[in-house]
Formats: structure tokens, sequence, C-alpha cells
């Protein structure tokens, strides 16, 4: 899988996040550190324009970065600070960009949330949702 990763503070865990994805053999794009509306949308537009499956973007808190990615259409992106949320994101919404906060990421919890996000497929359940949203966002 094509992973584009971006983050307005380039730490420790960003790089961990990077070198796990592609031990796992995924092929692994980082962006340079940029301003938290910048990057995530960066990250949006290639995922929305399909020159990568998926996208991880970090902010201090992870809501800047999950608001302005989901601005795009085609771009689900969840703020998941769990292995649990991660799972359900990729399961019940399609998600597509993850979102994480580094205040609260460690490299431990950040392993749970990949293997968890990575080992999720959506289910096709909420078909009905993702075509409201997705018609609001074309509106």
């Amino acid at each position: 899988m094509r992973l584009l990763i971006g983050t307005d503070d380039d730490t420790a865990v960003v790089a961990f996040l990077a070198d796990r994805l592609a031990a796992l053999g995924h092929e692994v794009r980082r962006l340079p550190a940029a301003a938290w509306g910048v990057v995530a949308l960066d990250v949006a537009r290639a995922v929305a324009r399909g020159e990568a499956d998926q996208g991880v973007v970090c902010c201090w808190t992870g809501t800047g970065v999950s608001i302005a990615a989901s601005r795009l259409p085609g771009v689900r992106a969840a703020l998941c600070v769990d292995a649990v949320t991660a799972a359900g994101a990729r399961k019940w919404n399609d998600a597509n960009v993850l979102a994480l906060s580094l205040r609260l990421l460690s490299e431990p919890i950040a392993a749970e949330i990949l293997d968890a996000w990575l080992g999720a497929e959506y289910a096709g359940s909420e078909d009905e949702s993702l075509r409201a949203i997705g018609d609001i966002k074309n509106a």
C-alpha cells in the first residue's frame, strides 16, 4: 500500500510511524513538516487524487489535521487515539486518512493503532451514511 505521512512537527514518533509502515512492507513517503492545515491538505489531496492509497496526518491534538483533511471530497479522516477507534474508523467509516495526536502518541500506542488500522477493512454496512456525507461534500 502507498502511504503518505504529513505532520506539523517532525518528532521521533513520526519517524517511528514511517519506519514501522515501511517494515510492514508498505511504500511510505513523508512530507516535510509544515503548518498543520497545509500538510493535512497536501496529504488529503494525494489520497483524493489516488497518488496515495491512505494517509497519516499528525499535529499536537490531531484535531486540526483531521478537520483539514476531511474538507476534501473522497477523504474521510479519523482522529484515533486507540486501536479500537482505529479499527472502527476503517470498518464502519471507510476512513482513508488516519489522524493522530502527537501529544498522546507513544511508540507502543502508535504501533497498536497502526496494526488495528491496517488490519481492518470497510465492512460495507454504512454505505447510506457515506453516500449522504459524500453528497454534501460534492454539493
